[in-house]
């Protein structure tokens, strides 16, 4: 990416970023007081996630679930943990929100491919490595497709490859207005307000891609 188209990109994201967190900042006070008023601390879950070049950082999500070990001492399962404020939270996406102190750190954009754990990065083909050459977003080309229903890895990696080749400004604020009507699918669409995605496995290597 240029840097002329970088920096029109980070304005964007500065933008949006800063007039949400304005917006948003008492119910992102009242969600972390309900959190630890029902769960104790910390209200913020970090996890350290592949940002721009595969760079490593601590993304920020509102804690969903706890730390309920089995007799064994090992963690229960994530749908034995997950709360009922979570469940809401994750349903409707709020669980979120705090990433937008990412953006405005850098670390992430408004629009981009998902962030995914670090211990991804050696699983990708060469060619799905592309999708870190943009920062990681808060919504994005995948998302707003898939909205009502899973794929398959590499299936969202073809959708994360298209964005990172076919960028534009406008093409950015066309899905900020979709995210509005994925997040409604992913909502209607999921009442349980829990789904885990399947992790990475290494995926066979094919022609130059490998």
């Amino acid at each position: 990416m240029k840097s002329t188209t970088k920096t029109i990109k980070r304005l964007f994201d500065l933008t949006i970023a800063v007039l949400a967190l304005v917006a948003c900042g008492p119910l992102l006070a009242l969600i972390s007081m309900a959190i630890i008023v029902t769960d104790g601390f910390p209200s913020l879950f970090r996890s350290r996630r592949a940002g721009l070049g595969g760079r490593p950082f601590t993304a920020l999500k509102f804690r969903t679930m706890t730390n309920k070990q089995g007799a064994d001492g090992a963690l229960l399962p994530d749908s034995d943990r997950i709360t009922r404020l979570g469940r809401f939270l994750r349903r409707t996406s709020m669980d979120e929100l705090p990433q937008l102190i990412n953006v405005v750190k850098g670390d992430m954009s408004i629009v981009g491919p998902r962030p995914l754990p670090v211990e991804y990065l050696n699983r990708y083909t060469r060619e799905q490595n592309r999708r870190h050459e943009v920062k990681p977003g808060l919504t994005g080309w995948t998302q707003i497709n898939y909205a009502r229903e899973e794929k398959p890895w590499e299936k969202k990696f073809e959708q994360d490859l298209w964005y990172v080749q076919h960028w534009s400004l406008g093409l950015d604020t066309k899905i900020v207005f979709r995210t509005l009507g994925a997040l409604w699918i992913r909502y209607k669409s999921r009442p349980e307000g829990f789904t885990t995605s399947q992790e990475l496995r290494q995926l066979p290597k094919k022609g130059t891609g490998s």
